[in-house]
């Protein structure tokens, strides 16, 4: 799942019927649905340049979709079983984890084209970019680690242990920390950046899988299988509360100006949450 804030706009991908639906998160409707490949996974973002991809877990490919007409434009064959995407609007490029060999693809978004592939650690899963850096944070569930990947030499820097099966990344660029959820355990491990050290570890939900940052709101959070989504306060690192919303959630995404936070469901729903509303 990802959000537009500039054209209001919702994108999650349909696991099961190889679509992603576009939702107007103003009318709260389903405006198109783009097929794409077979198993979307992911969908990543660059609002400036209309693109958005996705990655097709069961055929091993990327899709570029035009985000200004809704049409796909490209499908890019990547590694086994793609998984996690991110976006680095920098360099033109999309990142994607492959959970099956090990590796992270890098496609060019203008020549539609992967142009390294960068080894990292086992299963990855999820993947966050900070673009002030140019760093990417890949977290690998089968050994519990994050691969920090320099986007500049597109080579792996350090390699950062964590908790139990870490499946999501974001990054809280105004404390200069990412978050990691940890499945196995139930629990989000915060890195601080600079030192590439473990800063703290909160216990969230069951099972929690997506995660994202609303800087505006000093807050996180993150989508946990037990249908609930966690509240994290980034200031004080605490949990702050949780939300009840619909079954088994995977994906969470927030729209930095209205601060509105979306969740993609297993009972085929999206979960709209007002953070200001009791």
């Amino acid at each position: 799942m990802a959000v537009d804030p500039t054209s209001r706009t919702i994108y999650t991908v349909n696991y099961g019927d190889g679509t992603v639906s576009v939702i107007d998160a103003g009318k709260q409707a389903v405006t198109a649905t783009i097929p794409v490949g077979s198993g979307p996974a992911d969908v990543a973002l660059d609002p400036a340049s209309h693109t958005a991809v996705v990655t097709n877990n069961r055929d091993d490919t990327a899709s570029i979709i035009d985000t200004a007409h809704n049409t796909v434009v490209a499908s890019v064959k990547v590694g086994t079983n793609p998984w996690g995407v991110a976006i680095d609007p920098t360099d033109r490029a999309a990142y994607v984890a492959n959970m099956w060999d090990y590796s992270v693809s890098v496609v060019n978004l203008d020549s539609h084209t992967v142009t390294a592939t960068i080894p990292v650690g086992k299963n990855p899963y999820g993947i966050a970019i900070d673009h002030a850096s140019h760093t990417a944070y890949v977290a690998n569930s089968s050994d519990g680690t994050v691969s920090v990947i320099n986007t500049l030499t597109r080579a792996v820097e350090a390699t950062i242990p964590v908790g139990n099966d870490p499946r999501g990344v974001a990054i809280d660029t105004a404390h200069h920390t990412a978050l990691v959820t940890n499945e196995a355990e139930g629990a989000v491990t915060v890195v601080d950046l600079a030192t590439r050290r473990v800063a703290a570890t909160l216990h969230v939900g069951n099972s929690p899988f997506g995660v994202t940052v609303d800087r505006g709101y000093h807050t996180a959070y993150t989508a946990n299988h037990d249908s609930s989504l966690t509240v994290i306060d980034t200031d004080k690192l605490v949990v702050a509360g949780a939300i009840r919303i619909g079954k088994e959630t995977f994906t969470v995404d927030v729209d930095p100006v209205t601060h509105t936070v979306y969740t993609a469901n297993d009972d085929n729903t999206v979960s709209v949450i007002d953070p200001s509303q009791p």
